[in-house]
């Protein structure tokens, strides 16, 4: 799977403004700037970011 960047985009249109969040060829579209925001750092972060987990592997100790 190659990696794609996540992009928000402002859209204006003649009812509004809208918040547009895309990746590849899927896109999402918001009334709420903030919403927008919020969702493309969460997907950022789901495909980019470190795996989370909640129980330590073997090589860590519990708390870190």
């Amino acid at each position: 799977m190659t990696e794609q960047a996540v992009q928000l985009e402002r859209i204006d249109k003649p009812d509004g403004v809208r918040w547009c969040v895309r990746l590849g060829k899927r896109t999402l579209m918001f009334d709420d700037e903030g919403a927008a925001r919020a969702f493309a750092a969460q997907l950022h972060m789901r495909l980019h970011g470190e795996k989370l987990s909640l129980v330590p592997g073997p090589d860590k100790e519990p708390g870190c």
